[in-house]
């Protein structure tokens, strides 16, 4: 690993904190910017910013071709090399309008950092998302227990997101105090809870099977009524785990609080479909099921809409562009169509 340069790690705190107030950016994002210029000084074995040549550029590029997903052992993915390409030409075209470094390299250097125009096209080409469909997320759902508390809790997340389509960073910050559940309304409030941008979303229950209400209704009544959970209460809380005599820790039921990332819940739902035999879906991929669900249900274009915000979309190209790409094939085959 390359060692830590001084100026280098100023010049990163400076860039950060411009990010931070000038674009916003928050800490998850800020981190893949550290990460990705880190990537860059390991290739270059450590120089400071100031010794930066357009060669180094180029040895970066090569550098990233030959990396591995540390996950997965493959190699990078063109989005992912297109990406951190995209992070060092826009590092140093701010760095070289910095004192210190105008005379060091021009603005036109950090142009070495674009990415081939074959790389650039598949990064940013249209992948088709997948997703289950409404019958199959149905068989997963049907196929989960509800039996002790870590249970009922699984099976009701499931529900949840079938209802509102959140996203499951959201979702792992919400508390009970967010849900009218007479209203079939959550309030997806950005000052306490991790919603995307930090935008603020009202969601009401979409109308899905009335089995993911029934089974969410048994969760919210359990809760309060059984555990006696209040407002402030997550709604889906982590475990409680605790010292058994003889036994070590385990896992004593549910505590109250939230979780600190969404690793876990992403797994309950990956094990459901996994147990039914299917592919492990994302909680994320429930998004485009209930998108096109939608789209096959709505009949005007104010109940599109509806449906899209409901997702937390203020614009309607915004769920046709992330759910429902479409290629020139497919274009030119609906159009033919149409004809007839």
């Amino acid at each position: 690993m390359a060692k830590r340069v001084a100026e280098n790690e100023r010049a990163k705190r400076d860039y950060v904190f411009f990010l931070e107030q000038t674009e916003g950016l928050d800490e998850k994002s800020t981190d893949k910017v550290l990460a990705a210029l880190r990537k860059f000084e390991e290739s270059t074995g450590g120089k400071p910013f100031t010794k930066f040549h357009i060669e180094q550029a180029a040895g970066f590029k090569r550098s990233l071709a030959r990396a591995k997903n540390p996950r997965t052992g493959k190699p990078l993915s063109h989005a992912t090399v297109d990406a951190c390409l995209a992070i060092l030409r826009k590092f140093f075209i701010w760095l070289a309008g910095r004192q210190g470094y105008r005379s060091k390299f021009t603005y036109s250097d950090a142009d070495y950092f674009k990415n081939s125009r074959k790389s650039a096209r598949i990064a940013h080409a249209e992948r088709d998302v997948p997703h289950p469909s409404m019958e199959a997320a149905q068989r997963a759902f049907e196929a989960m227990p509800w039996g002790n508390e870590i249970e009922k809790r699984d099976k009701a997340l499931f529900a949840f997101l079938m209802l509102t389509g959140a996203r499951i960073g959201a979702v792992a910050t919400l508390r009970l105090k967010h849900v009218n559940l007479p209203e079939q309304h959550v309030r997806q409030d950005a000052r306490e809870v991790a919603t995307k941008a930090a935008k603020s979303i009202d969601t009401w229950f979409f109308p899905v099977d009335p089995a993911y209400l029934e089974c969410f209704t048994q969760w919210l009544t359990f809760l309060k009524a059984d555990k006696l959970f209040g407002p402030e209460d997550a709604l889906f809380p982590k475990p409680l785990v605790g010292r058994v005599d003889g036994q070590g820790f385990a896992n004593l039921g549910l505590s109250r609080e939230c979780y600190a990332s969404t690793a876990q819940l992403n797994q309950v739902i990956r094990t459901a479909f996994a147990k039914v035999q299917l592919p492990e879906y994302t909680p994320h991929s429930f998004r485009k099921t209930l998108f096109l669900y939608g789209s096959s249900q709505c009949d005007t274009i104010e109940q599109v809409k509806a449906w899209s915000r409901n997702l937390g979309h203020e614009n309607l190209a915004t769920s046709y562009n992330s759910y429902l790409p479409m290629s020139r094939e497919r274009q030119r085959e609906v159009l033919a169509g149409m004809r007839h």
